[in-house]
């Protein structure tokens, strides 16, 4: 290497951003993932020993430390180390790797260790054409994934690769990263008598929320472009620090986990009756974009399976302001997807119209049974094959009731609709408790059972089944 070049990269690495700068070159350095990077824990062991004992796959959102443990490793093997960025290669620079490692484990018996960043960014047949040489041992692969390794890379790839979750940083973590940044006088800014009062310092931890890079790259917005002062220190105030980090970008792809999380969240927090919980993802979902009609299908959704007869306005209430949506849109839109969500969350719940998934169940179990004669359309059959004979009207009855079969004979005393004691659905319980009694003392019924509620996952399992053909 000659002058010229060993300067220029030395004036790169000094006037590259402070988040590389600040990269830790070892484990000692490395703040955070104490879950899987302790002392004594399985990773670290393995890091310190160079001694991968397969491939790897660290998943985490952004600014958690997986591009830099993967620097860590490369700085502490005796393995040659590759980087690959997914977004960039394809399988023609996946080649050539691998035909390198080839080469250099038949010459020297090198070992290489590849590191792929963003793998889910590869699609099927780029992750399919990494699999045999992880097999065979041609390198030991590192991935980095933002998204759920478990949906977003192939299975055969997971199963042959030891999966890492890393974790946000902690508020002291980021603390601690950002002190060491103003106290280093090597990477950081120990040379320039960097002073951050208190309450800017927790305003940058609070809203990088748990992302190293983003904490230190506002910490650098906020020195680079403030004014030394007389005696030539740089105080950062709070206002400084709002403006270096405005507005947090929230991690939120619409087809990653981060999407299928926070609806998940917003539902259960509905559904658990916490209208503020509520009101916070629906904050993030639409601060971070998501489509407002996909909320509002969630909350129709949402208003019969949890809602149900608890409170029959709360269906009412979502489809109203799905309509309504649709007449303004954003922002003032957000007002009646706002009513409809505190609506629901206030609501007596009922869950009673997943009984709906009884009867579908004993259908399956069964079979279905033959409409009673007098339950038949009579406008085709009645006169010729007696369709629709000995049907009572209900309505020429003072009560509107009257007991008479409406199931098949073999399930008459089987009853699938439990009533809830909530909300309107209590004024239900006793009168049926009638109708049904007298309908087995009409038809000489003495069985009654009601069936036992099915579990959720009961129910997704049948949801999963459930594909009417229109034909039965």
């Amino acid at each position: 290497m000659d002058l010229f070049t060993h300067a220029m990269q030395k004036r790169m690495k000094d006037e590259s951003p402070l988040a590389a700068r600040m990269r830790p070159r070892n484990l000692d350095e490395f703040v955070g993932q104490e879950h899987i990077l302790g002392p004594g824990k399985l990773l670290r062991r393995a890091i310190e020993a160079d001694r991968l004992f397969s491939s790897i796959i660290l998943w985490g959102p952004p600014g958690t430390g997986k591009t830099t443990l993967a620097m860590v490793i490369a700085n502490l093997t005796k393995s040659h180390f590759v980087t690959l960025s997914a977004v960039l290669a394809g399988k023609a620079e996946l080649r050539v790797v691998i035909d390198a490692a080839l080469e250099r484990r038949k010459l020297y018996g090198t070992k290489t260790i590849l590191f792929v960043d963003e793998v889910h960014r590869w699609n099927k047949a780029q992750q399919d054409a990494l699999l045999p040489h992880v097999e065979n041992g041609t390198f030991t692969l590192i991935g980095a994934t933002t998204e759920n390794p478990y949906f977003e890379v192939i299975g055969a790839l997971v199963s042959r690769s030891r999966v890492f979750q890393l974790h946000p940083l902690t508020d002291s973590e980021t603390r601690k990263i950002l002190e060491s940044a103003i106290s280093d006088p090597e990477r950081g800014y120990g040379k320039r008598a960097v002073r951050v009062d208190e309450n800017a310092m927790e305003h940058l931890i609070r809203i990088a929320g748990g992302d190293a890079r983003n904490a230190l790259n506002a910490l650098e917005l906020a020195v680079e472009s403030t004014l030394p002062q007389e005696d030539g220190s740089i105080q950062i105030t709070l206002e400084v620090a709002q403006e270096s980090i405005q507005r947090r970008a929230v991690l939120y792809d619409k087809d990653g986990d981060a999407h299928y999380d926070t609806i998940s969240a917003f539902i259960k927090s509905v559904r658990g009756s916490d209208p503020d919980a509520a009101l916070y993802w629906l904050a993030k979902m639409l601060y971070a974009g998501e489509d407002p009609r996909f909320i509002l299908r969630r909350l129709i959704i949402l208003s019969g399976e949890d809602i149900g007869l608890g409170d029959p306005l709360g269906l009412l209430v979502a489809s109203a302001a799905a309509q309504a949506f649709d007449y303004i849109g954003l922002p003032e839109g957000i007002y009646p997807i706002v009513e409809a969500t505190l609506y629901l969350a206030t609501a007596p719940k009922s869950n009673s119209a997943g009984a709906y998934f009884k009867a579908f169940q004993r259908i399956e179990q069964e079979g279905v049974g033959g409409v009673p004669q007098h339950l038949q359309d009579d406008n085709r059959d009645g006169r010729a094959l007696g369709h629709g004979k000995s049907y009572q009207y209900p309505h020429e009855n003072p009560e509107h009731f009257l007991p008479q079969q409406y199931l098949p004979r073999p399930l008459l005393g089987t009853y699938f609709y439990r009533p809830s004691s909530q909300g309107y659905e209590a004024e239900v319980v006793e009168r049926l408790k009638r109708w049904r009694a007298a309908q087995r003392l009409a038809l000489g019924v003495q069985r009654d059972e009601t069936l036992p509620e099915l579990s959720q996952d009961q129910i997704d399992e049948i949801k999963h089944r459930h594909k009417p053909s229109g034909v039965i």
